[in-house]
């Protein structure tokens, strides 16, 4: 009985330890300085006046960074701490947030700062190792990264669903392009068909071939013909030329060799 109910712990652990928060029960946190998941392009500008937002791109992304550390304008009281805010928005809504801290925040080691977003989260359930010395959990509907970057902790924060809707859009997108160049090499390949086809050579009695063998020019005006490698005195113009398949044809046609090609 003893060994039954510690099989039923072990099995309920894994479950109960489980990261389950979503995006939209995550309470405020002073380390995300104002900035949450699902934030629109007018928010962000009410939060912090000086972001610029570049145009997106064809598949709805658009990414910008503020830099409260460096740049004059921003609050630096407000944003004590940050180094850099990257914001990532799909469909102009944030779907990732990524903080690097300098190195006066409050904490500077990884589980330090595991800790702290932790209890500022109210997050449950075991972090794992992400990379060489970051660390990661995944909840919910979104993802959580915690790493060194410049000398100071950084933190960053994935709408999961986003991330499958662009590798979804990516997808589709290389899709539409590998079928657009294929068709573009199937064109260009038949208009090539298309061009050596209509290459062919006409005779004096004006048929056609699509012999390969060098053509015997004729002067219609002197009637007499040139075979391959005897070029005529003057150029023929293309009134009096004529194209045989043979000497014998040329013949035929009441042509005589040329005298300068016996």
């Amino acid at each position: 009985m003893l060994r039954t109910f510690l099989l039923v712990l072990l099995l309920a652990a894994p479950a109960s330890a489980q990261c389950t928060q979503k995006i939209a029960t995550l309470p405020a946190a002073p380390e995300l300085f104002g900035f949450r998941l699902g934030m629109t392009k007018d928010e962000i500008k009410q939060l912090v006046p000086q972001t610029v937002f570049p145009h997106n791109d064809p598949l709805g992304i658009a990414k910008t960074t503020i830099n409260p550390h460096f740049d004059p304008k921003i609050d630096q009281v407000k944003y004590e701490g940050a180094r850099s805010i990257s914001l990532d928005l799909l469909d102009d809504k944030l779907t990732s947030l990524w903080i690097g801290y300098d190195e006066n925040f409050k904490v500077q080691t990884v589980d330090e700062f595991v800790k702290l977003i932790s209890a500022s989260l109210k997050l449950s359930g075991p972090w794992s190792s992400w990379k060489s010395r970051g660390q990661q959990l995944r909840c919910g509907d979104f993802q959580l990264i915690v790493s060194t970057l410049a000398g100071g902790p950084s933190l960053r924060i994935l709408d999961l669903a986003a991330e499958e809707t662009i590798a979804a859009r990516r997808q589709e997108k290389e899709e539409q392009d590998a079928a657009r160049e294929a068709a573009a090499s199937e064109k260009e390949s038949s208009e090539s068909e298309e061009t050596q086809t209509n290459t062919t050579n006409t005779d004096g009695n004006g048929t056609t071939n699509n012999d390969a063998t060098p053509a015997i020019i004729g002067d219609k005006q002197n009637k007499t013909y040139y075979p391959n490698g005897c070029q005529p005195a003057k150029v023929i113009s293309e009134t009096n030329r004529a194209v045989f398949k043979t000497a014998a044809d040329a013949q035929k046609a009441g042509f005589k060799l040329a005298k300068n090609c016996h």
